[in-house]
C-alpha cells in the first residue's frame, strides 16, 4: 500500500471517528475535547486548541485546548473585522507564519494584535469553522511532531474535520439560545402566573369586604380545597386551580344587595332567592375569563347543588355535579361550621364530625368527604409539617386525643359504606 493510499484511508477514518463522535455525545465539553484529539491524532500534532465565536460579546472563547500550558486565557478579543476576514475561503485552511497568514488563495487579512496572539501561541495551523457562512469557531493548532509543514492534503483534511467541529458548535449554540429562550418563557409564565394569583386573590378580598362577618372566608374556602385536591391525587397545575376555584367560588356575591349579605338575622324569602342568584351569577362573571383551569366557572355555579339533587340552583345530582364544585361545596360548609356567624357562634368539632356523618352521600360527596377526613387526620396525628388547616382552625379548637378517634371512625364508615347517608342511597 502507497503511502499516498495510506493517508487517504486514515483521513476517512479520522472523518468518521469525528462525525461518530459528535453524533454520540451529548455533553458539550466532552464532545469538543473528544473531537480536538480526533485532529491532533490525525494530523500528528501535539498541542491544539478550539475556540468558539461569541459575536455578541466579540470574543474567542477556548472550550478545548491539548498540550498548552496552563495558564492560557480562557478567551480572547476578537473583532468582526476579523471574524469577516475568516469567512471568505469557505473554512479553507490557513497558514500561519512569517509575520502574516495565508491559504489557498493568498493572503489572509488578519490585525496585528491577532496575529501576535498566533504566534505567541506558537499556532501553525488555523481552520476556520464555518456553517451556513457563519463563523462558529477556530482550530487552533502548533507544529506537527515531525516537524515539518503542513501539506496541502493535511489541510484539506484539517477542513473536512473542522466541518463536523463546525456543526458541533453550532448545535451547541442553537441549543443554547433555545434553553436560554424557554428560561425566558419560564419566567414570563411564573411572573404572569402570580399577577393571575396575585389577582384572583385581590378579588377573594373584595368579596369578603362586601361581608363584614365573614372576612377570610374565600381564602379559607381556597385552601380548604386545595388540600382536598392535593389528597385526591391531583397534578399541581389541578390543586392550583383547585384553589382558586375556591378563592372566586362566591364571586356571584358582587350582584347581591349588600345589606342582605349583611343581615344580623335570618333572611326571608325574598331576600334568599335574591341570594341565591350568586352562583349563577358568578358563572356568568368567570365563564367568558380564559382560566388556567377551566373548571373554574362550573365551581362558582354548582357549589350550591347536593348530589342527592336537592340543591340549587339546577337541582343536579351524583354525577352530573362536577367534582371540583364538590370540593367547593364541601370547603364552603365546613368553612361555615368552623367559623362564627352573626347569627350563630361555630360548632364544635364533635358536631361537625356528625354533620358530616349525616350529609355525606346527601350533600357531600363521599370521595370528597374521605379525602378531607384523610387530610385533616394526617395534621392531627403529626404527618403533615404544615398543618394548614390546623392553622386556619385556631389553636385550641381540635385536640388530637379527641379528633383523631372520631376522623378514624368517620373514614371507616365511609369506606364500608355505612354511614346514614351512604347506606341509605
Amino acid at each position: 500500500m502507497s503511502d499516498r493510499l495510506r493517508r487517504v484511508i486514515h483521513a476517512f477514518s479520522a472523518v468518521a471517528d469525528l462525525g461518530v463522535e459528535i453524533a454520540d455525545t451529548s455533553d458539550f465539553d466532552e464532545m469538543v475535547t473528544a473531537a480536538l484529539q480526533v485532529v491532533l491524532g490525525a494530523l500528528g500534532v501535539r498541542r491544539g486548541t478550539v475556540g468558539e465565536y461569541d459575536a455578541g460579546a466579540g470574543v474567542l472563547r477556548f472550550v478545548a485546548a491539548r498540550g498548552h500550558a496552563e495558564g492560557t486565557p480562557p478567551e480572547v478579543p476578537f473583532s468582526p473585522m476579523e471574524a469577516e476576514a475568516l469567512t471568505g475561503g469557505e473554512g479553507a485552511a490557513i497558514v500561519v507564519g512569517g509575520g502574516g497568514a495565508s491559504a489557498e488563495g493568498g493572503r489572509v487579512s488578519l490585525s496585528e494584535r491577532f496575529l501576535a496572539d498566533l504566534e505567541r501561541g506558537r499556532v501553525k495551523l488555523l481552520v476556520p469553522l464555518l456553517v451556513h457562512g457563519r463563523l462558529e469557531g477556530l482550530i487552533l493548532l502548533g507544529e506537527k511532531a515531525s516537524g515539518e509543514e503542513y501539506t496541502a492534503e493535511e489541510r484539506d483534511v484539517a477542513r473536512a474535520l473542522g466541518r463536523h467541529i463546525g456543526v458541533g458548535l453550532h448545535n451547541h449554540r442553537l441549543l443554547r439560545e433555545i434553553e436560554r429562550r424557554a428560561e425566558e418563557t419560564r419566567r414570563i409564565y411564573e411572573e404572569l402566573r402570580l399577577i393571575y394569583q396575585g389577582t384572583v386573590r385581590a378579588f377573594a378580598a373584595a368579596i369578603d369586604y362586601k361581608d363584614k362577618y365573614t372576612q377570610g372566608h374565600s381564602e379559607r374556602v381556597g385552601k380548604y380545597s386545595e388540600i382536598i385536591a392535593r389528597e385526591l391525587g391531583w397534578s399541581d397545575e389541578e390543586v392550583e386551580g383547585m384553589a382558586i376555584a375556591g378563592y372566586l367560588h362566591d364571586v356571584g356575591k358582587l350582584i347581591v344587595d349588600r345589606d342582605i349579605i349583611n343581615a344580623p338575622y335570618k333572611i326571608d324569602a325574598k331576600q334568599s332567592s335574591e341570594l341565591n342568584r350568586h352562583p349563577a351569577a358568578g358563572y356568568e362573571i368567570l365563564s367568558p375569563i380564559k382560566h388556567p383551569y377551566a373548571d373554574i366557572p362550573l365551581s362558582a355555579r354548582y357549589h350550591h347543588e347536593r348530589v342527592d339533587g336537592r340543591g340549587y340552583p339546577e337541582g343536579l345530582s351524583g354525577d352530573e355535579i362536577p367534582l371540583c364544585a364538590k370540593i367547593v361545596t364541601l370547603a364552603d360548609s365546613f368553612d361555615a361550621m368552623t367559623t362564627d356567624r352573626p347569627y350563630k357562634r361555630r360548632r364544635e368539632f364533635p358536631e361537625v364530625i356528625e354533620d358530616l356523618r349525616r350529609n355525606t352521600g346527601r350533600q357531600f360527596a363521599p370521595e370528597v368527604v374521605l379525602a378531607f377526613c384523610r387530610a385533616l387526620l394526617k395534621e392531627v396525628r403529626g404527618e403533615s409539617e404544615r398543618r394548614p388547616m390546623l392553622r386556619l382552625l385556631g389553636k385550641g379548637y381540635l385536640d388530637a386525643a379527641q379528633g383523631e378517634p372520631m376522623l378514624t371512625q368517620l373514614i371507616a364508615e365511609i369506606e364500608s359504606g355505612t354511614t346514614a347517608a351512604v347506606g341509605s342511597a
